[in-house]
Formats: structure tokens, sequence, C-alpha cells
């Protein structure tokens, strides 16, 4: 199983876009700990959504296409349905 997540970080006022094998929440963990990458920026990043897929490649395409469109668009036109 595949995860595909989207965390957002208030103090940032960003979101970060993900997709893991592992729970979403050890994920978060790892996220959290001292790193160099995007979500080390800051420490409140809280999970807002998840979709979970058999297939690793239908997950990344997925991730691809929350990427392309971004996060809250994506997001505001799932709670619409006009996907």
């Amino acid at each position: 199983m595949y995860t595909v997540y989207i965390l957002y970080s208030e103090l940032l006022s960003k979101y970060y876009v993900g997709f893991t094998s592992m729970s979403v929440s050890d994920r978060l963990v790892r996220h959290m700990q001292d790193h160099s990458g995007f979500t080390s920026k800051a420490k409140d990043w809280e999970i807002l959504h998840t979709e979970v897929y058999a297939d690793k490649r239908e997950a990344l395409q997925i991730e691809k296409i929350i990427k392309k469109r971004g996060a809250r668009r994506y997001l505001d036109q799932k709670d619409g349905s006009n996907l």
C-alpha cells in the first residue's frame, strides 16, 4: 500500500505533497527530524489529507497531479468534487 499525503505548515503557510509506503504518522516523524530538506524549515507540519493506493505507479501519478495543480487547489476541487 502507498499513501499520498498533503502536509501543511501554518508557520510557513506552505503545503508539502509526498507519498510513502510507511505509515503517514511515521513519515511525519521523519519530516520533523533534523535534516536539510524542505520540511526542515518548520516543525509544525500537520497531516491535512491522505489517499491510499495499492499500486506505486498510481500513487506517483496522483502525487504528480497534486504537485502540478497545487495542494490547496487540489483540496478545494476535491471538496467540491470538481476533479
